[in-house]
């Protein structure tokens, strides 16, 4: 789960390298307990680049939208089986949804076809 205050990378060649949440767009809360709202994969989080590499287009301060692709938290499938990563990594986006990049790095999850970001899916190397 990934929350607010959260550093993660990014895992796409928009030029970022390391993206610290600030807000958290979709995600839950627990009724009753600690309400800090978390993302799992799939929710749409606000991030601030923190590291990214000279000459991209994104800048260090940079702010943008991004989505949770990877969590080392796991989480539980409807088939009851768990999946997680070993980095959790967000792919920064556009206001319409598609990534900044294009190319994505690493693994992706299966639930981000559920959320209607065919565009990721279909540049990730592998979707787990």
């Amino acid at each position: 789960m990934i929350q607010q205050e959260t550093r993660c990378e990014v895992a796409d060649n928009s030029g970022a390298k390391i993206a610290y949440v600030i807000r958290v767009y979709g995600g839950s809360t627990r009724s009753g307990g600690f309400t800090r709202r978390t993302a799992g994969v799939g929710d749409r989080v606000l991030v601030s680049v923190k590291k990214a590499l000279p000459g991209a287009d994104v800048k260090p301060g940079d702010k943008s939208k991004a989505v949770v692709v990877r969590t080392a938290k796991q989480y539980r499938r409807r088939d009851g089986s768990y999946v997680k990563f070993d980095h959790s990594a967000v792919v920064l986006i556009g206001d319409d949804g598609n990534p900044k990049g294009t190319r994505i790095f690493g693994p992706v999850a299966r639930e981000l076809r559920d959320r209607n970001y065919m565009k990721i899916v279909s540049l990730a190397s592998e979707v787990v």
